[in-house]
């Protein structure tokens, strides 16, 4: 069972979150809680120590305090700072943490730099395309850039490599 836990749980979640950014440009708080309470869950049944706990918590803090006031700024949305925040609970506060956050910027930067190339060479989508509400949506210059993508798309690559793997077959 905790095998499933730890093969399945995080990627659903975190898959799920960057195919709602995409499709809707938003991400439902219920994601970030189920990621807070599995972990919690998964840190019980695997008796984590205090200390580890705490390191994780940590890797949640470092990540939610930034990111708040990225959003605060207007330059970041509320859904990117829960995910990626407990996100961060999953990796803890480790050299992980730090690939994962290269990993968030070098895939941002892509998806952010592909978005606005589209939205500037094809002002209009051609016919086929102009009923998809979604794309319509990540087409439109006042619309922002669903980061959800990229923070996703960070964690499914870096998770393989994090200590949860490590308990598959103990």
């Amino acid at each position: 069972m905790i095998e499933a836990l730890v093969i399945v749980f995080f990627p659903m979640l975190v898959a799920f979150a960057g195919a709602s950014d995409l499709l809707t440009m938003k991400i439902g708080n219920r994601v970030s809680i189920l990621l807070i309470f599995g972990f919690g869950l998964l840190a019980l049944a695997l008796e984590l120590p205090l200390a580890a706990w705490g390191m994780h918590g940590l890797g949640l803090l470092v990540l939610f305090l930034p990111c708040f006031a990225f959003f605060a700024a207007g330059w970041m949305g509320g859904g990117d700072v829960k995910l990626i925040s407990s996100i961060g609970l999953w990796f803890g506060f480790s050299p992980l943490l730090v690939e994962f956050l290269f990993f968030v910027a070098v895939f941002g930067c892509v998806l952010t730099v592909s978005i606005l190339m589209v939205r500037r060479y094809f002002v209009v989508l051609p016919e086929p395309l102009t009923n998809q509400e979604w794309l319509l949506r990540l087409h439109d210059e006042k619309s922002g850039i669903p980061y959800g993508i990229a923070i996703a798309a960070a964690a499914l690559l870096m998770y393989p490599m994090s200590d949860w793997f490590g308990y598959i077959g103990h």
